[in-house]
Order: structure tokens, then sequence, then C-alpha cells
């Protein structure tokens, strides 16, 4: 998929520079390094509509992708980096505090959690303070690709149990094959639906 009108439109490091225009917002929340910029490239069809970088913990603001001018992309800053210090991680996890409280259920989460690795401590205590929103949830296990077939189940099963998902789905997504691109997208679009802001 590859969308004409998606473009970058602001980054908003303190609350009074969120936007608030009443437009839905899918907000991606994952550790640093998980793959979120390389996912919503993957998604938007573009190369570097977000900006990928090696050096964990790069997302320091809200970041606002405006999609067909119906609904926002929200890329928020990564969690658990532990080489920043302790001072800036309490201020990232402000932020995002802030942005919830604002954006109540207006929003649809989605969770990445690297498929390599598992659900680590930090995953499952934000997994906790997510399923408390008034916001829907969608768990994303990312960089599939990099494990061996006989790996996958037990990868899925292992994020499954970690996170307590019952309902909520979990979706194997690989940013390098697509995999999962179809299937996050079909999630999006369920949420968009209550709204009003489906894409075609």
């Amino acid at each position: 998929m590859r969308y004409q009108q998606a473009r970058f439109v602001r980054s908003a490091p303190t609350r009074q520079e969120f936007l608030d225009d009443g437009r839905p917002e899918v907000a991606f929340v994952g550790r640093s390094n998980v793959g979120k910029s390389s996912l919503l490239n993957r998604l938007l069809g573009r190369k570097s509509l977000a900006r990928i970088s090696t050096s964990p913990g790069k997302t320091r603001t809200v970041n606002y992708f405006l999609i067909e001018s119906r609904f926002y992309f929200v890329d928020l800053p990564g969690f658990g980096y532990a080489k920043v210090g302790r001072k800036e991680r309490q201020g990232w996890a402000k932020l995002m505090e802030d942005y919830f409280q604002h954006v109540q259920n207006r929003a649809h989460v989605i969770q990445l959690v690297d498929g390599k690795v598992g659900a680590t401590e930090l995953d499952i205590q934000a997994s906790e303070y997510l399923s408390n929103l008034r916001c829907g949830r969608t768990v994303v296990a990312t960089k599939m690709d990099r494990l061996r077939s006989n790996e996958r189940a037990r990868s899925l099963a292992g994020i499954r149990d970690q996170l307590a998902l019952q309902e909520e789905p979990l979706i194997a997504f690989s940013a390098r094959s697509g995999e999962g691109v179809k299937e996050l997208w079909r999630e999006i679009n369920h949420f968009l639906q209550r709204l009003g802001g489906e894409v075609n």
C-alpha cells in the first residue's frame, strides 16, 4: 500500500504543542529500537517518511503524520533506553502520560514488541498501563523475519502469555518482508470505521 497524502506535520515536545483538531489518532509505542520507524514506513509504502536511526532512543518527541487528511499516525517516544539519564527517561514517560490523557478515546494504540527478544519486563509494565487506558489496543511482534520457522509459534505464544492478551489481537510483522501489513491495516481500519475515518 502507498498513500499519496502521507506527510509529517509536527514534532511536539510538550503537551501544549499536541494537535487537537478532532481527527482520530493511531499511536505507536514500544521500547527503543523495536522498529517503530521501519514499521511506519512499511505501512505507508515509503522509504523514509519516518526517520530510522541505528541509535536507540532517537524519537524524543510526539511526532504526527497526517494520512489522507483523515487521521494521524503518532510516533511516540521509545521507552526503556538505559543510556540516557534518569531525568530524561522520566521526562519521556511524563510526555507519554500527557499524550494519552490528552487524546483519550480518539486514539487506538499499537504496542510494538520485539518478536526475537520477546516481551521484557518493560513491555509488560507498558502493557499493564496501556490496557487500563480508554483506548483500543493492538499488539505487534516486530522483526519476525529474524526468527526460524520453528521459533515463531513459541515467540508469539510467549508474548501473548507474558502480556496476558486475551481478546486483543497479536500480529506477526516484518518491515523487511511485509508480513503483517494487511492484518495491521485491517485492525487500524476497524478503529477508523467506528470514528468515520476509514481508508478505502
